[in-house]
């Protein structure tokens, strides 16, 4: 029978069937993906053939169907590895907070790039609106017009504030929702606030680093009432990019990829090429210059935190 993989925790999968009824399952040992080594071929969201009968402990699952879309990032244990993080999805948030812990642009900017290579509609979730003062709050209305002009959706919330989620309720009814984001920028306080009733655990910010600790330690989707799923993931410090070809990189910077198209050549990275349109535009403030070390960083398989 065909089953929805909802939670992964080590080496076993929750499984939902189409009864509604959830069992444990394990990975056939032949069932691979083909095309690249990863973590584990099965994550959440994942459709998949399970073998079980009533009584049995453990249920088997045999197949992987077909995927709409999955999104990955470089495994942090196993460098040469991949994550596959989940799987058919509708949209993907990054949580992100100014203050307390500070998420770095360029964090952002991996995780938007990483769901354009996999052609997945993503968006920049700013969190703890209620703990911003003045300057906070110009700097995050500034971001806020910087990646809508781009064509991402933004939204300011606070989960302390239910009324300031109404938007991305209307957001997810019916939908596949991912977030992800560092660890204390919010994931799980704001799931609560969306999902009465859930109480996933939450934790507060070191005080002495300004961090939050893990909640979160394994992938699970939860259903949301009236339709739909949010898939809630660990709480992650970096976002570490696969080995994209140079080439396509400017492709999921829709801004540079846009502008690229009037450089003098038709093959220009945007680094020390002549008459680059790029570069030009960075220079001029048409492109955030923020957007643009972010697509370096990408370029040369750099790490890099503001």
């Amino acid at each position: 029978m065909e089953g929805l993989v909802i939670k992964s925790v080590g080496s076993q999968y929750m499984v939902r069937l189409p009864d509604a009824t959830i069992i444990p399952c394990r990975i056939r040992g032949n069932l691979r993906l083909v095309g690249f080594e990863a973590t584990s071929p099965v994550t959440v969201g994942d459709r998949v053939e399970v073998e079980y009968k009533t009584g049995d402990d453990v249920g088997m699952i045999s197949e992987l169907m077909k995927r709409k879309n999955y999104i990955i990032r470089k495994s942090v244990k196993l460098s040469k590895q991949i994550q596959v993080i989940a799987a058919n999805i509708d949209r993907a948030y990054v949580i992100a907070t100014p203050v307390f812990p500070k998420t770095s642009l360029g964090f952002i900017d991996r995780f938007l790039a990483t769901a354009e290579a996999y052609t997945i509609k993503a968006g920049i979730i700013f969190n703890k609106s209620d703990l911003y003062n003045a300057e906070v709050k110009a700097r995050v209305a500034e971001l806020k017009s910087l990646y809508e002009n781009i064509g991402y959706q933004v939204m300011i919330v606070s989960a302390a504030n239910p009324s300031s989620l109404t938007s991305l309720k209307e957001e997810l009814k019916d939908q596949v929702i991912l977030f992800s984001g560092h660890s204390g920028v919010g994931k799980s306080t704001i799931i609560n606030a969306l999902i009465p009733g859930l109480s996933l655990k939450t934790s507060g910010i070191s005080e002495q680093h300004l961090k939050g600790t893990h909640t979160t330690t394994f992938a699970e989707m939860h259903e949301i009432p009236g339709g739909g799923y949010i898939i809630d993931t660990p709480g992650i410090r970096e976002f570490g990019t696969i080995d994209f070809n140079k080439k396509e990189v400017s492709h999921f910077f829709p801004e540079i990829f846009k502008t690229g198209r009037s450089c003098q050549f038709n093959n220009c990275l945007h680094t020390n090429e002549i008459n680059c349109a790029v570069k030009d535009a960075v220079r001029t403030g048409e492109i955030a210059l923020s957007r643009y070390e972010s697509y370096l960083s990408i370029l040369s398989n750099e790490d890099i935190f503001r």
